[in-house]
């Protein structure tokens, strides 16, 4: 499942981090794939990204597998992170000249599956339709998009629905857009109830019932090199997480059964 949107500051690693921690907490086993160099990611579940750190820099340009750099977050059981760091900057421009750039992370995720078990893979995007967020779609088979509750919330999504049409069409057509979850909802203002009727309109099997309030405890989780999971656990942001990702896995069961 690829977390993507183009736009920045709409809740995407936030909802990688915390969905990704909320089935690993409820038993399933989760990898998640940092793919933004600025691995807040990887900080925010508590995981080494200090530039030299092996990652997905190496996965991508070194051909390095994944088994050989994952790490167990201690954020939940059955969690395991493949850190990025600030190397993966240069990736896109590295990866240019290389032979079947976009399916460089689709290959060493195939080839990780096959020795080990998990329920979900996250991958978590950087805030553009650069190569690295190619990769991430060319390896999905699933994308989760987050859009905030905010003015001009629809915009930027139209462009990524012409990206994703493009993968499709020539790189990837298992890709669905199977989730759509609304973040930051302030429900003091007519604006985020009127974006939300919006986004359903648009998205209306897509989007899942529950939506993640604009919260500072979600915000401050990640400086503690936590999820709001574990750092406030009863907090208003911690209950949605849990429930979007109870949704999730109830809506991956059901297509399974």
């Amino acid at each position: 499942m690829v977390v993507a949107n183009q736009k920045g500051g709409v809740g995407k690693t936030t909802t990688s981090v915390n969905l990704a921690a909320a089935l690993a907490q409820g038993g399933l086993s989760v990898l998640l794939i940092d793919l933004d160099p600025q691995g807040n990611a990887s900080t925010a579940l508590g995981v080494d990204h200090s530039p030299g750190t092996p990652g997905t820099y190496e996965v991508l340009i070194e051909g390095h597998a994944i088994a050989d750099h994952v790490v167990d977050s201690p954020e939940a059981p059955n969690l395991r992170v493949l850190p990025a760091t600030i190397d993966l900057a240069g990736a896109e421009i590295e990866l240019v000249s290389v032979v079947a750039r976009e399916n460089r992370l689709l290959r060493a995720i195939k080839a990780y599956l096959r020795d080990h078990q998990v329920d979900y893979v996250f991958l978590d995007c950087p805030p553009s339709l650069g190569l690295l967020t190619l990769n991430a779609l060319v390896a999905a088979t699933e994308i989760l998009i987050p859009i905030q509750c905010e003015y001009y919330a629809l915009e930027g999504v139209s462009q990524l629905m012409r990206t994703i049409n493009l993968v499709k069409g020539e790189l990837n057509d298992d890709l669905t857009v199977s989730t759509v979850l609304l973040t930051m909802f302030d429900a003091r203002t007519r604006l985020a109830a009127q974006v939300a009727d919006e986004v359903r309109a648009h998205f209306a099997a897509q989007t899942l019932p529950t939506v993640i309030p604009r919260s500072v405890r979600i915000s401050e989780a990640p400086s503690y090199g936590q999820t709001v999971l574990t750092y406030h656990p009863d907090s208003a942001g911690a209950v949605c997480y849990r429930e979007a990702a109870h949704e999730i896995a109830r809506r991956g069961a059901k297509e399974n059964a």
